[in-house]
C-alpha cells in the first residue's frame, strides 16, 4: 500500500494547519497540460482562419499538421528522457509494450487500456478514458471537434517511436468520447 506524504504550511498558525496532498501537484500539472493543449488547439485554428470565412478542408489539414508537428518533437524530448537509462529493446513488439505501459503512464497519466496488433506492422491502443478528451463533453455532437484534439497526441507518439527508430503513421479514432483508438503502422523502410 503506498502512504500519501502530508506536509504541513509552514506559514500558518498552528491552530489552523493546511495539510497538502503530494498528489495535489500532479493534478495541478494535469489540468495546467490540459488548459495549456486546448489553448494551443485554440489559437491555431483561429490563427489559420483570421482574415477568412468559414474554414474549408485544407485549413483543418494545415491546422492537423501544425499540431501533430508540434507533438512529433515533443514526443521526440520525451522519450529520449524516458529512455535514458533503459536497457535496449528487443524487437518492435518490446518498443510499443513500452509505449503503452512506461510512456503512455508519463504522458497521459495512465495506461493504454488494451494493445492490439495484426503481427505486420499495425497496433491498435486503445485508451477508454483519454485525457485529452476528457474535458470535452461527450454529446455526439462533439465527435466532429475530437480531431483537432488528437492531432497533437499522434505526433507525440509517432515522435517517440521516430527516436527509437521506427518510422510510422500515427492516426486517432473517436466513436465514443473519451474514448479513443490509436493505430500504429509502422512503415517497414
Amino acid at each position: 500500500m503506498h502512504k500519501q506524504k502530508y506536509r504541513v504550511h509552514p506559514r500558518k498558525q498552528s491552530t489552523s494547519y493546511v495539510v497538502a496532498n503530494n498528489n495535489l501537484t500532479g493534478m495541478a500539472d494535469d489540468a495546467l497540460f490540459e488548459f495549456l493543449h486546448m489553448e494551443i488547439v485554440s489559437h491555431i485554428y483561429k490563427e489559420q482562419q483570421s482574415g477568412k470565412g468559414e474554414m474549408d478542408n485544407k485549413d483543418r489539414a494545415v491546422c492537423v499538421s501544425v499540431l501533430e508537428g508540434m507533438g512529433f518533437r515533443v514526443g521526440q524530448g520525451l522519450i529520449e528522457r524516458l529512455t535514458r537509462d533503459s536497457p535496449s529493446f528487443k524487437d518492435e513488439l518490446d518498443i510499443m509494450k513500452f509505449i503503452c505501459k512506461d510512456f503512455w503512464t508519463k504522458v497521459f497519466r495512465r495506461q493504454v487500456d488494451n494493445l492490439r496488433t495484426n503481427h505486420q506492422g499495425t497496433y491498435v491502443l486503445q485508451d477508454n478514458k483519454f485525457s485529452m478528451l476528457t474535458q470535452l463533453s461527450s454529446g455526439k455532437q462533439y465527435l466532429d471537434q475530437a480531431p483537432k484534439y488528437l492531432a497533437f497526441s499522434c505526433g507525440v507518439v509517432r515522435g517517440a517511436l521516430s527516436n527509437l527508430g521506427m518510422e510510422s503513421v500515427v492516426t486517432a479514432e473517436v466513436s465514443v468520447m473519451p474514448s479513443c483508438k490509436f493505430q500504429v503502422v509502422i512503415q517497414k523502410l
